[in-house]
């Protein structure tokens, strides 16, 4: 017979709004809607209860890649598991398509194992213009056939793919994407407003990581910004790690978009719950120092170190969000987006017991996913 805990006492957020000394049962892996009489009583008084986080934008972290090998990405899985990313998408960066092709082979058995929830393709099929911490030299237009090798190669798990949607061969390969069932996400372009208008009416849902890599809003010349924040089709990603993003242009977002079309990332890579120093992303080599990842050649930001409870943290206390509408982003969207809400994203009956517990500063104190604790909060 499956373990029941009932977790009793906290602000626990539900997709119906906050309740104040709540009760979440956990039965097994599954959240349940009541609790035994010999259920084991756990005391959160004091504290939030919020779903596990969810990461559609991920380079690694823990000191590895997920361009590595299958253990260095497991590394990262558990690195990030251990901030309240319970589940995640593994994210890799432009490389030789030889090389994109066998990672993809890696990628997708751990993704039918369960412990990634697919793939995300972020290049090579980017501007050279808006190119950042990418490889120009392995960048190329989207041929639609050089976009299916990666999809094919994927065995059915690829999540998303960022496209420079102005280039040749960029709108067909959104076409194809969206046929396949794969997010077509606009990023690392420098798209005209009218080009990326129509890259959108042909199946693009996703902005990676807006206003980076890409031409900043202007009143004449409004770019990708303006397109990406007003069309209700659109999700986009921010990066809430103070260094990516003025927290005014992060509320603006937020405020334009929604909650509801907002997706938190970390877009982090190897240095991330490590420190400083010296890391590899994809062929390029990373200087992290004072938390900020750089090219060491060109100075480029090169992704983040930043974990999702970090973001959760800041995007209350700094940023001044509704403790409801960073659940939305951090946990709900992202889950609707990959088509695993009827799983994970919200604290519901039926679903998997993923959730992050929070003290009252919104710091992380447990963790659990599937039922068992990732981080023990050690209460009784």
């Amino acid at each position: 017979m499956a373990t029941t805990k009932v977790l009793a006492g906290a602000r626990v957020v539900l997709p119906s709004g906050v309740v104040d000394d709540g009760r979440l049962v956990v039965e097994g892996t599954r959240i349940a809607r009541s609790a035994p009489e010999s259920a084991e009583i756990i005391d959160v008084r004091g504290h939030w209860l919020v779903p596990g986080f969810v990461d559609i934008h991920n380079h690694g972290g823990g000191g590895a890649s997920f361009s590595g090998t299958a253990d260095d990405a497991l590394t990262a899985v558990r690195a990030h598991r251990l901030h309240g990313t319970t589940t995640v998408v593994a994210s890799a960066v432009t490389d030789d398509m030889d090389v994109l092709v066998r990672q993809a082979g890696m990628l997708s058995e751990l993704a039918e194992q369960g412990d990634i929830a697919g793939i995300h393709f972020e290049g090579p099929f980017i501007s050279p213009c808006r190119k950042g911490a990418h490889s120009e030299e392995l960048l190329r237009d989207p041929d639609p056939a050089e976009v299916r090798k990666l999809i094919d190669a994927a065995r059915g798990r690829a999540a998303m793919v960022t496209l420079a949607t102005e280039l040749p061969g960029g709108l067909d390969s959104v076409r194809l994407l969206v046929e396949h069932g794969v997010i077509a996400a606009i990023g690392h372009t420098d798209a005209t407003y009218e080009q990326t208008v129509r890259a959108i009416d042909a199946g693009a849902t996703v902005a990676t990581h807006l206003f980076n890599a890409m031409p900043q809003l202007g009143h004449r010349a409004p770019g990708p910004i303006a397109a990406l924040l007003e069309d209700e089709r659109v999700t986009v990603e921010l990066i809430d790690d103070g260094v990516h993003l003025h927290p005014a242009a992060l509320r603006l977002a937020f405020r334009q978009a929604g909650a509801e079309r907002v997706a938190f990332i970390t877009d982090a890579m190897d240095a991330a719950g490590i420190g400083d120093g010296r890391y590899m992303l994809g062929p390029l080599e990373v200087e992290v120092h004072e938390g900020v990842a750089r090219l060491v050649e060109g100075g480029s930001i090169a992704g983040s170190t930043l974990t999702l409870d970090r973001a959760f943290h800041r995007a209350v206390t700094v940023d001044g969000l509704a403790v409801e509408d960073v659940v939305t982003a951090i946990s709900a969207r992202p889950a609707k987006l990959l088509g695993v809400y009827d799983r994970v994203g919200s604290l519901e009956p039926g679903k998997d017991a993923d959730l992050v517990l929070l003290d009252g500063d919104f710091r992380l104190k447990g963790v659990m996913r599937r039922g068992q604790w990732v981080v023990d909060p050690q209460l009784g």
